[in-house]
């Protein structure tokens, strides 16, 4: 179900509800009810427990929280932003803990009721507890306890109507029947407030979990500050829903020790709450790397190509020569803009040998000369693009032949041919380049040799 909590006036962000429903849809995760986008990406609802965005929910919770009032659970308070900002000056220089002294809970109904009356702003609190302590069993964690003292008389019902999530979500998780609730750690501290409303209205309270926070790897909280953290970000990069989705789930989750690499339905048949680690998971970007080139290299060829294409459209006009190339760097690649640098000198039409030795070790330049004519003369009697298996074995068969070494045979045909002095194989640089082009380099080298 994809419930979209926004009763957070002051944080909506245009398209932002777009974005999720496109980014989960993305990554494969398809809610069964709730928001979701037509094929026009209207956001729409479907289910018989909604209204899904919970903004139009704003009636409903009201009535819960004066309920609250009406149970002596909740309270009007009508402190202005200046009294609660001088409060927490006073108790920040006391050095004691800040939070919201009550004062409002000694109105009586009828003052309180005057008040808004005369329309005075007021928002409606929690009436938690002074003494005493909470306990709550978190899945993750096992028992967790708060003395009630330490706990703030919580905002429930914003000066603008509208709910805080401590009581939207509380509320909403009852009425659509959530049997777990599963979050960041940062809302541990406030169970203890939520636990109260389940209470006080005589609700099932739901089983919770709370996850350890995803780390930057020096371990401070991951943020924008410090890099991207939203899924279209990286889909754009070009990393795999498949590798987003594997790497994501084992941040701080396991279910073996010997595998990194989960199928979406492995993942799903396989998590267990209870083997989540309750220390922080950093967000290895290299782990994450490693897991888009293992997808990119299980992708089908033609999935393959298709998604590395974009990326070396502008660089030649044969077409054939550009998936060769694509084909050839598969291995090497992180994600698909990668190909662009990695296949960049197999499209050039020149090569430039100054920077790069075409004699093996010591080898005299007449004797690599030598080698790449006749290398020269293998090509010339192919009579179409070479299959690098074939004339891998034309070429050292040769080499055993003459009496030849690999190392001054093979050095100075990869040179010839890359620019480089680190490439691919000479033979998958020839089936990549092709006959014409392969021989066309064989002479240029030929001609640097001369000079």
């Amino acid at each position: 179900m994809l419930r979209i909590e926004d009763t957070d006036q002051n944080r909506k962000v245009e398209g932002g509800i777009e974005n999720i429903c496109r980014s989960l849809q993305s990554a494969d995760v398809i809610p069964n009810e709730g928001i979701w986008l037509d094929e026009q990406g209207v956001i729409m609802e479907r289910g018989d427990k909604g209204p899904y965005l919970q903004s139009k929910n704003k009636e409903r919770h009201l009535a819960y929280a004066k309920k609250l009032i009406d149970m002596d659970k909740a309270y009007y308070c009508f402190c202005t932003q200046e009294r609660l900002e001088a409060l927490r000056h006073e108790q920040e220089s006391a050095k004691k803990p800040t939070m919201y002294d009550s004062k409002c809970c000694e109105l009586s109904r009828d003052e309180a009721e005057e008040k808004i009356k005369t329309g005075e702003k007021y928002v409606i609190r929690l009436k938690l507890p002074k003494t005493g302590d909470v306990t709550f069993t978190d899945e993750i964690r096992g028992d967790v306890k708060f003395d009630w003292s330490v706990i703030d008389d919580q905002v429930i019902i914003k000066s603008d109507g509208f709910p805080t999530y401590h009581l939207a979500s509380t509320c909403d998780d009852h009425d659509m029947e959530i049997s777990h609730v599963i979050r960041g750690e940062e809302w541990i501290s406030s169970t203890p407030k939520h636990i109260f409303i389940y209470q006080s209205l005589g609700w099932e309270i739901p089983k919770f979990a709370h996850l350890p926070l995803l780390l930057n790897p020096d371990r401070s909280k991951l943020s924008k500050r410090q890099g991207d953290v939203a899924l279209e970000d990286y889909l754009k990069k070009g990393y795999l829903p498949e590798a987003i989705i594997n790497f994501v789930a084992l941040l701080g989750w396991n279910p073996t020790a010997d595998r990194e690499i989960y199928s979406h339905d492995e993942l799903v048949k396989m998590f267990d709450l209870k083997k989540i680690n309750k220390a922080g998971a950093v967000f290895n970007l290299e782990k994450l790397d490693w897991l888009n080139a293992h997808y990119l290299r299980e992708l089908p060829e033609d999935k393959y190509l298709e998604l590395t294409r974009p990326f070396v459209k502008d660089a030649s006009d044969d077409k054939e020569l550009m998936d060769r190339a694509l084909i050839l760097v598969r291995d090497r690649i992180k994600l698909p803009s990668d190909v662009a640098e990695l296949t960049r000198e197999l499209f050039k039409d020149e090569l430039d040998y100054s920077q790069v030795s075409l004699t093996w070790k010591s080898q005299k330049t007449e004797e690599a000369t030598e080698r790449l004519k006749a290398l020269k003369e293998i090509l010339e009697s192919e009579d179409r693009v070479p299959n690098a298996i074939e004339i891998e074995k034309k070429i050292k068969d040769m080499i055993t032949t003459n009496g030849w070494s690999n190392g001054d045979t093979l050095w100075p045909l990869r040179v010839a041919l890359s620019g480089a002095e680190k490439s691919p194989t000479p033979f998958e640089l020839l089936h990549v380049l092709g006959k014409k082009r392969s021989l066309g380099r064989i002479d240029q080298a030929l001609s640097y040799l001369k000079t």
